[in-house]
């Protein structure tokens, strides 16, 4: 699951580095402010566009796209200034309809897909090292730079954002009385020809970007578990699918989800396709850029052991990109559902925050489709009698299957089905929504 993540370290400490590379900076140097402020209004760089104290835009041009080859590393590097605490940062890719002047981050018109994400180390801006890089392996993008459809439809834009506010380190880090500037950030492409094919895809299909789920705010479809069901529609088939999954879990009062590894299981269509559970990785490598005293990394070295007992992430690395493949898959209306069964989020606190898109191969032009997101309760599971669906969607059907795959009942344009009359133990209910949505979802009777 580290794969991209290597390739990029490879590729920028010199394995690829030849007159064959081709190097584009993007953003140099913008100055983030607190998120929480009013939004400053200093002077913003040449080229880019302040979408807010923490996000910059900038306009890919057609000259840039043209220079891409076949591998891209992208290089984000952050700089300290007064914000010592761990932030989560992103980089989306930005889709704005053609020759559009502005826009902002809630236009309706603008598609956006989660090129990479990354939490910032404790830093003290008076302390060495005061930057920390990130590498990516985002080849798979080269395709969607290059596609000609796509370019007449939308100007690209690439976004850095980074979450950050100076109250903290105000009061903690000399020179950082009354300022509100959080901090700074570059963004750097790198690409080669060498050795590398394009993969050959023409289809794109952003499904998440940035969700946030948790089971206690309406933040989830199942009150009470955690659960995101997605709807997404392909006007034709698909082939080598390719899908990107970029998640962390947070919440760091006691016993919140920063500090418990869980599994989590993505399912297209009832099939589950990804099982990972986030960390299990060593944060030592990253204790350099942690020059600001915290309880993460403590004093002293810890072991590999101890690191992967608990850690989901580590402040001051790259966050994986997973993603998972599927040879086919039909025109049509799809289902995208993510779990994360063992989830508490402990006094209501914390979230994890979701992005998924799908590249692939069709007959049709690259297109950008609408994506439906469908909020359904199912409750209370477990149950003694009832289980009810509430969802903006009405109901058109519910099977209830035993788990050897027996039909045992069955009811329609109904939004609650009996299971009294069962043994306890685990069944299946096979719900259809009248707009064609299909999931199943397991039931336990008590």
């Amino acid at each position: 699951m580290y794969k991209r993540l290597f390739f990029a370290s490879l590729f920028l400490t010199g394995l690829f580095k030849s007159q064959t590379t081709t190097v584009t900076n993007l953003i140099s140097d913008a100055v983030y402010y607190d998120g929480y402020a009013n939004p400053v209004a200093t002077p913003v760089p040449p080229g880019l566009i302040r979408l807010g104290n923490t996000r910059y835009a900038r306009k890919l041009t057609d000259t840039e796209m043209d220079s891409f080859k076949a591998k891209i590393a992208m290089r984000v590097t952050i700089g300290a200034l007064c914000d010592n605490y761990d932030r989560l940062g992103e980089v989306f890719l930005a889709l704005v309809p053609k020759n559009q002047p502005t826009y902002t981050t809630n236009d309706p018109n603008v598609k956006r897909i989660e090129a990479a994400r990354y939490i910032t180390p404790f830093m003290n801006k008076n302390r060495s090292p005061i930057e920390v890089p990130y590498t990516y392996d985002i080849s798979n993008l080269y395709s969607v730079f290059h596609n000609t459809e796509m370019r007449n439809a939308y100007d690209m834009y690439m976004e850095l954002d980074v979450f950050g506010v100076p109250y903290a380190a105000q009061a903690q880090v000399a020179g950082c009385t009354g300022r509100i500037d959080v901090f700074s950030g570059n963004l750097t492409f790198f690409s080669t020809d060498v050795g590398a094919t394009p993969i050959d895809y023409n289809t794109l299909v952003p499904i998440l970007s940035y969700n946030k789920l948790n089971n206690y705010d309406g933040n989830t479809d199942v009150i009470g578990e955690t659960v995101r069901l997605v709807t997404f529609n392909l006007p034709n088939a698909v082939t080598n699918a390719n899908f990107v999954v970029i998640s962390t879990p947070h919440g760091a009062n006691t016993g919140g989800e920063e500090y418990i590894r869980r599994q989590n299981y993505t399912y297209i269509d009832d099939v589950q396709m990804l099982t990972y559970t986030p960390g299990g990785i060593s944060c030592e490598p990253y204790r350099v850029y942690n020059t600001q005293g915290n309880g993460i990394y403590g004093t002293t070295p810890m072991s590999s052991q101890d690191w992967t007992s608990w850690n989901n992430w580590c402040p001051g690395n790259a966050v994986p990109i997973r993603g998972f493949t599927m040879a086919n898959l039909t025109a049509g209306n799809h289902t995208l559902k993510h779990t994360i069964p063992t989830a508490v989020f402990n006094g209501k606190q914390g979230e994890v925050y979701l992005s998924v898109y799908m590249q692939g191969k069709s007959n049709a032009s690259l297109n950008v489709k609408d994506v439906k997101t469908i909020d359904v309760n199912i409750y209370p599971n477990p149950t003694t009698d009832f289980v009810n669906i509430r969802s903006k969607e009405d109901v058109a059907s519910m099977t209830l299957f035993s788990m050897d795959g027996r039909k045992l009942t069955e009811v329609y344009r109904e939004n609650r089905i009996n299971l009294s009359t069962y043994s306890a133990g685990v069944y299946f209910l096979n719900i259809v929504l009248k707009d064609g949505t299909a999931f199943k979802h397991k039931i336990i009777k008590k």
